[in-house]
């Protein structure tokens, strides 16, 4: 079943369904350009792990191996009970962290394996001040701008703090950036409403080759239809946060499923 949006779900935003959506989406863009790049080019996925703290609760859920220490009575401690015993402690718990996968696309020249474009899809962690990835992100973000390498990054996440630009671009929901390293500081951008339907974008390469056509739009509902997101999703309940702005709120309405 087709998700109900012409374009990007919000829905899929929830963090119970990003991951998943996440790596998967790297991977269909990853395949559906090396059908069009070689043989001068290959496409690779890239990952990177950072941590992401989770609720008790969850960690239990996630690892259902890790028990909960008891302390033991006198009664099982033997003939050490004559020892001197520590009164029973309370229960608290300290933060867990969990492994969260991060994937870029990376085109590569084959043969010198030359880094020619860099394709960042943006997690929320990116988006989230104080976060390790955040600041790791910004970090990748300004090493990127600074060499001979394109950049492409898309943002299909409505809330967080956007990656800077120098100047104010449309309001959207979500945003695609193109940094091509011989127009810098020039970017082309394209903010992408709710209601919109994804646009092909186009990937440089090196000179003269032409630039390779990304269908981000086939591309996520592929994703989506292979993830069974549809049977994930209630869509009678309204989207994770942020708040829909009026407009959107319409549109929402207006992409209902029917029953």
């Amino acid at each position: 079943m087709p998700s109900p949006f012409p374009g990007m779900d919000p829905y899929i935003e929830d963090p119970e369904i990003w991951s998943d959506f996440h790596g998967d989406l790297a991977a269909e863009i990853r395949a559906e350009l090396n059908r069009k790049i070689q043989p001068r080019y290959v496409a690779r996925l890239t990952p990177r792990v950072t941590y992401e703290e989770v609720e008790v609760s969850q960690t239990r859920v996630a690892r259902p191996d890790v028990g909960v220490w008891k302390p033991r009575s006198p009664e099982t401690l033997g003939s050490r009970t004559a020892q001197a015993v520590a009164p029973s402690p309370v229960e608290s718990a300290v933060p867990m962290e969990l492994p969260l996968h991060l994937y870029s696309v990376l085109i590569h020249e084959t043969g010198t394996m030359q880094l020619v474009t860099s394709i960042e899809i943006l997690s929320p962690v990116n988006k989230r001040p104080g976060h390790e990835a955040h600041a790791g992100y910004l970090r990748k973000r300004r090493e990127l701008l600074r060499s001979d390498v394109h950049l492409l990054e898309i943002d299909l996440l409505r809330g967080g703090e956007r990656p800077p630009l120098e100047k104010p671009v449309p309001k959207a929901s979500y945003y695609v950036t193109l940094s091509r390293k011989e127009r810098r500081p020039v970017a082309e951008v394209w903010p992408i409403q709710l209601a919109d339907e994804l646009p092909a974008l186009p990937v440089p390469l090196l000179e003269p080759d032409p630039d390779a056509a990304l269908e981000l739009g086939s591309i996520v509902r592929a994703v989506y239809e292979r993830g069974a997101y549809a049977r994930q999703i209630d869509y009678s309940k309204g989207p994770p946060p942020p708040a829909l702005e009026p407009g959107e709120a319409a549109d929402h309405h207006l992409c209902q499923p029917l029953d």
